[in-house]
């Protein structure tokens, strides 16, 4: 390959493969153009305006048309054109807002033949009449569109579409009186050449800038346009009212769109950045491209057909300083190697099925899926195109509908209703948001909420009141990481205590997965228990759901069986409520009066703790902060984000204020703002709204209830802005605030008309406006109350 390269640098141009080929060019290309018999072509640019010959397999430059020792601007293009009735007529859009033709029949060096300086800006584009010789017409960055009559001096026509700049124009291809222009604001206009004086239509064609638009070559009525959305658009200009018939989705803004010839629904387009391919579209099909060339390595500024007859050849320019002739068959083709087989789910839970026609037509027996019912068979079927070298696939697309009841979005509304994000302690708002998630069955949201009150709440209050349903529970065992084996055999009381104290700080990481359960091979039966007990550390994890049912079903567990007070024969009896275990084991291992077997019942003395979560040593110790939980709060909130569930994620956010909103970037947090507002509104929960807006720390967030309130009223008597604070009018002085039915002055609740205003009290208006469409005022003006 590097010696291939080097030989094509040499020659200028080489042949790639058949008859697509390529030549460097002296500088980045602009816009390139052919003439009629698709022989030459021309290319243009800032520092490039030259002609090149097609040959059978090269390039073969013919003329250089800068000439002089200090070129102008008007060498300058930004766009050019080659005439297609006249061989030897060229036009360019200069940069410096010139419009040159340029005649190739002129015995001199320099083929300038008409220079118009009449725009004030750079000229987008210059276009041809498609039948009349002499009739050019430009668009300018200034606003205006020019026609000209080249045997003028001057143009003979000016149109203002009263927008921003023109991006393009076209004449039609079938009316002869008709070109489109594009413009900067996302408008299509349609004019006529006789009526300067205003357009005949228009309409918002892109959510932006339309670069550039294109007249079907056959189809009288197809307009085509591109723009910044990304979005290349096929209209039907046919009937009074302008309609959108195709879209097509690409992956960059949209700088060229141009028909290919004699094939009526495919369409070629380049990108103005980011993207450096060419693409064929078929239209019927959006999403995925026909074609792709992709031979150049930065972007695509010109694209043209070599022959208005010969969809099998594309001439391309770009800004690496290459000219190409793309051959059709050698495309990449993107369908080849497209997946006809494909699943997702919807929104609420429908599923979608793609599949290959013959797959499912060649099985009679398929079924639906059980707990859904079949609907919407959609098959995909094009017939085969023996001209066009590609594989048709064709795909059965089904639609599994979940029940309807699934779709219900209730538990949302009443989840924003009932939660609780302030003016309680930080505990009982946990507990308040878990009850709620508890009753909508929502038990994992529920866990979550009890797992941030244990990790952020003072030790002191995680013990639940006597009406907490986790309180039902009783006094559990409390046992540290102690060695089962090691503890039945004679390890001594000391050694024990020494690895306790050692290991604590590891007690502590595993607290939220140290589970009691039934464990018949960890542990062995103990000589005078009651019952069995048996301990799983670490590496035991329950399902939410199984959590959930665990704690919240407690009188079946009651019936099914009891847990015993000790996993041990207590040597004697301890008292019901004990001292904090660190306090009981320093104490006890600094007297000398106790014995191995009493220092390990102290250790197993049990203290008040809820849910099947055991805690030994307080959450908040100097070697376990607070903040050790962050990491996994953070990753908590980004997993119910990418969920879909963003309430949640908001809602600890609000909660948890300072302890975690550092942790999180500001960006991805007014994301999550932005996204649980918008849904609040599309629910029309306004108060809930603004109340997370109040909450909420990110500044981008709280302003935007700040924004709509000021209230600027007229006075009711003459009619004039009210200047000051108060509800005396300091140009008439009265007031302001009179009720057009009683004639009081109002206090407290005041409405009144935007139309005439004059207004009152909020009821008697009320009442009036029942029995009366009049102002009661006696302006005449029709009051309308919602």
């Amino acid at each position: 390959m590097e010696k291939m390269s080097r030989v094509t640098t040499a020659l200028g141009s080489s042949a790639i493969s058949g008859r697509t080929m390529f030549c460097h060019l002296d500088a980045p290309a602009n816009a390139i153009s052919v003439c009629r018999d698709a022989s030459q072509v021309v290319v243009a640019g800032r520092n490039i305006f030259k002609i090149y010959a097609l040959e059978e397999d090269q390039f073969v430059e013919k003329l250089n048309l800068r000439v002089g020792r200090k070129p102008s601007l008007n060498f300058s293009c930004a766009d050019v054109m080659w005439h297609q009735m006249e061989e030897n007529l060229l036009a360019t859009a200069a940069t410096n807002g010139a419009v040159v033709t340029w005649n190739l029949g002129k015995p001199s060096r320099n083929k300038q033949d008409q220079l118009f300086t009449e725009h004030k800006r750079t000229v987008n584009k210059v276009c041809f009449h498609p039948t009349e010789v002499y009739m050019l017409l430009s668009g300018s960055q200034d606003g205006f569109m020019k026609c000209f009559d080249l045997r003028k001096k001057e143009s003979v026509s000016t149109f203002s579409g009263q927008s921003e700049s023109v991006r393009d124009v076209q004449f039609s291809m079938k009316d002869y009186f008709t070109f489109a222009a594009s413009f900067e604001n996302g408008n299509v206009q349609l004019w006529d050449i006789r009526r300067p004086d205003r357009y005949e239509r228009m309409f918002t064609a892109h959510t932006g800038p339309v670069f550039c638009c294109d007249w079907h070559p056959d189809d009288r009525g197809w307009l085509a346009t591109g723009g910044r959305d990304k979005m290349v658009k096929v209209w039907d200009m046919t009937t009074n009212r302008t309609k959108e018939i195709f879209c097509v989705q690409t992956i960059a803004s949209v700088a060229r769109v141009k028909w290919r010839p004699e094939k009526k629904f495919h369409l070629a387009t380049c990108s103005m950045m980011v993207d450096h391919n060419i693409y064929v579209w078929d239209v019927r099909r959006p999403f995925i491209p026909f074609a792709t060339f992709e031979e150049h390595k930065d972007v695509t500024t010109g694209i043209v057909w070599r022959h208005q007859h010969d969809p099998h050849f594309l001439l391309s320019g770009s800004k690496d300083s290459t000219l190409y002739q793309h051959m059709f068959k050698d495309a990449t083709r993107p369908v080849d190697k497209a997946n006809p087989e494909g699943l997702c789910f919807g929104l609420f839970g429908d599923l979608a099925f793609a599949a290959k026609e013959s797959l499912i037509s060649s099985d009679s027996n398929r079924k639906p899926y059980p707990g859904g019912d079949r609907r919407y068979p959609i098959f995909f079927f094009k017939k085969p195109d023996q001209t066009e070298q590609f594989a048709h696939v064709s795909s059965a697309l089904s639609v599994f509908e979940t029940d309807l009841d699934s779709n219900c979005m209730d538990w949302f509304v009443k989840t924003a209703q009932l939660y609780l994000l302030c003016g309680k302690p930080f505990a009982e708002l946990c507990d308040h948001n878990a009850k709620v998630a508890r009753e909508l069955k929502r038990p994992q949201v529920s866990t979550t909420w009890t797992m941030l009150r244990i990790m952020f709440s003072d030790p002191a209050n995680l013990t639940p009141g006597p009406n907490h349903p986790l309180s039902k529970l009783g006094t559990l065992p409390l046992m540290n990481s102690f060695n089962m084996k090691e503890m039945n055999s004679g390890m001594g009381a000391e050694s024990r205590l020494e690895r306790s104290k050692g290991e604590s700080r590891q007690d502590n990481l595993e607290l939220g997965n140290s589970l009691i359960s039934n464990n018949n091979e960890d542990n062995e039966e103990t000589e005078g228990s009651e019952g069995q007990a048996e301990y799983m550390f670490g590496d035991a994890e329950l399902d939410d759901d199984d959590l959930y049912s665990m704690e919240h079903d407690n009188q079946t567990e009651e019936q099914e069986y009891t847990l015993p007070q000790e996993a041990f024969q207590l040597r004697h009896e301890i008292m019901d409520n004990p001292s904090a275990p660190e306090h009981l084991q320093q104490d006890k291992a600094d007297s000398p009066h106790v014995s191995g077997n009493e220092a390990e019942v102290t250790c197993l003395t049990p203290i008040e703790s809820f849910s099947l979560i055991s805690i030994s040593q307080p959450l908040f110790t100097p070697q376990l902060p607070a903040s050790f939980f962050c990491p996994i709060v953070r990753k908590m909130l980004s997993y119910y984000a990418e969920k879909g569930d963003v309430q949640m994620a908001v809602s600890v956010l609000i909660v948890l204020g300072e302890r975690i909103r550092k942790e999180i970037d500001d960006l991805t947090q007014e994301h999550w703002y932005t996204s649980y507002i918008d849904l609040l509104q599309r629910f029309e929960l306004w108060n809930v709204s603004n109340e997370v807006i109040k909450l909420s720390t990110c500044s981008a967030i709280t302003c935007l209830n700040q924004t709509s309130t000021t209230l600027h009223i007229n006075c009711s008597n003459c009619k004039r802005p009210m200047s000051n604070r108060g509800w005396i009018c300091d140009r008439c002085h009265q007031c302001a605030s009179v009720c057009a039915v009683c004639h009081h002055v109002v206090k407290g609740l005041f409405v009144w008309c935007q139309g005439c205003n004059h207004g009152g009290h909020l009821e008697h208006i009320r009442n009036w406006l029942k029995s009366s469409a009049h102002c009661p005022a006696g302006c005449g003006h029709l009051c309308e109350y919602t």
